[in-house]
């Protein structure tokens, strides 16, 4: 069976990341550690974008098994919002773009969605809007939740078993 692979990559081309099969979830995140995180990398020395223009972060989220760093591993650099925060966020160091976030102790990785190359999966859900701090529309092409909702910790806990189960 073919397996779709994505490839995502610094703006320079140093680092490239692969996605393998189908993404757990293609969402756009507005929580307040998210919208934080890409202010810290979009202040680097000449890094690109990693939030939409409204602010929200978009995602393509994998499991650990089926996400990895292909090509330039030593040159990403991790950023925590504080010392004791669970997600770090990678950016590639030679050109501060901003690549993936791994949160602990989950079991998947979060690479931002505008680093992949080709045709991606359309936008899934847009969540935590209640943090939203932007004047512009919400964008229609998906629901909204205000929260975090069920159905993305229903993802995450079928994809946690379907790893366990060697699927």
């Amino acid at each position: 069976m073919n397996q779709i692979v994505r490839t995502s990559s610094c703006a320079c081309g140093n680092v490239k990341c692969e996605g393998v099969g189908s993404p757990i979830l293609c969402g756009v995140c507005y929580c307040n550690d998210c919208q934080a995180g890409g202010r810290q990398i979009e202040s680097l020395n000449k890094a690109k974008p990693v939030r939409d223009p409204d602010g929200g972060t978009a995602y393509l989220t994998y499991r650990d098994d089926r996400f990895n760093c292909v090509s330039g591993a030593d040159l990403l650099v991790g950023y925590k919002l504080k010392d004791n925060a669970p997600t770090q966020r990678f950016v590639a160091s030679c050109c501060n773009t901003g690549m993936f976030i791994k949160y602990r102790p989950g079991h998947w990785v979060s690479a931002y969605r505008n680093r992949f190359e080709g045709e991606l999966p359309p936008i899934e859900m847009r969540n935590q809007t209640r943090h939203r701090q932007s004047d512009l529309a919400i964008p229609q092409d998906a629901p909204s939740y205000s929260k975090f909702p069920l159905k993305l910790f229903g993802r995450l806990m079928t994809s946690r078993i379907e790893m366990l189960l060697g699927r």
